[in-house]
């Protein structure tokens, strides 16, 4: 359904053999022409609700539970402005277990960075390397300055671990509500059409090159 709402272009086929003076003109959906939705609505928490992607769930999948087709697939990749479902949206466990495994030798115990506890001046979650988790630091604990080593300030985070919480943080989008979808998908039609201009040939199509 998207690519039937995409407008065309019609564009030169340069010629290949001379006299070089004619040219094939051929139609192509114009990918170039891109429906972007504004970022402040997602401010505006009555349009949307928040949805977290299943385990090996697809935009189709998602789309069916949602709006009741396959087809409308597209709807949630626009309204999260999601460019390519095949890195934006979130691999399965199984197929991200396959892609690491192909490449690093060892993922689930090779270890990617360091993260910081929660302790004295040292916030939670805060991202060290080895020479950091390596020495000792001193920390000022109730007014008493103590020497503690790196190995009790943080801990290391695998490569399986660190690219799992990365994908599960794909996992959380927004769904639009079914009282806005017909408006979006109008909106959407309506933004796909060319104005009149010099290249224009008709709503669905104009000239380029």
């Amino acid at each position: 359904m998207y690519f039937s709402l995409t407008p065309d272009i019609l564009y030169d086929q340069k010629p290949i053999s001379y006299p070089f003076s004619t040219s094939d003109k051929i139609i192509a959906k114009n990918f170039f022409r891109r429906y972007q939705l504004n970022q402040d609505v997602f401010s505006t928490a009555v349009y949307f609700s928040k949805y977290a992607i299943e385990d090996t769930e697809t935009p189709s999948m998602v789309a069916t539970k949602a709006y009741g087709s396959p087809f409308y697939d597209w709807v949630i990749l626009l309204s999260n402005n999601l460019v390519n479902a095949q890195y934006d949206w979130p691999l399965s466990n199984y197929d991200l277990d396959k892609v690491l495994e192909k490449e690093y030798d060892d993922p689930y115990t090779e270890i990617h960075h360091y993260k910081t506890i929660k302790i004295a001046q040292y916030p939670a979650g805060m991202r060290v390397d080895k020479a950091f988790y390596d020495k000792q630091h001193k920390l000022n604990i109730d007014g008493n300055i103590v020497l503690k080593n790196g190995s009790e300030i943080c801990g290391p985070v695998t490569v399986s671990a660190h690219y799992t919480a990365e994908n599960e943080k794909k996992r959380e989008i927004y769904l639009l509500k079914p009282a806005y979808f017909q408006a979006f998908v109008d909106d959407f039609r309506k933004e796909s059409l060319y104005k009149k201009t010099s290249s224009y040939i008709n709503r669905n199509l104009k000239e380029t090159g």
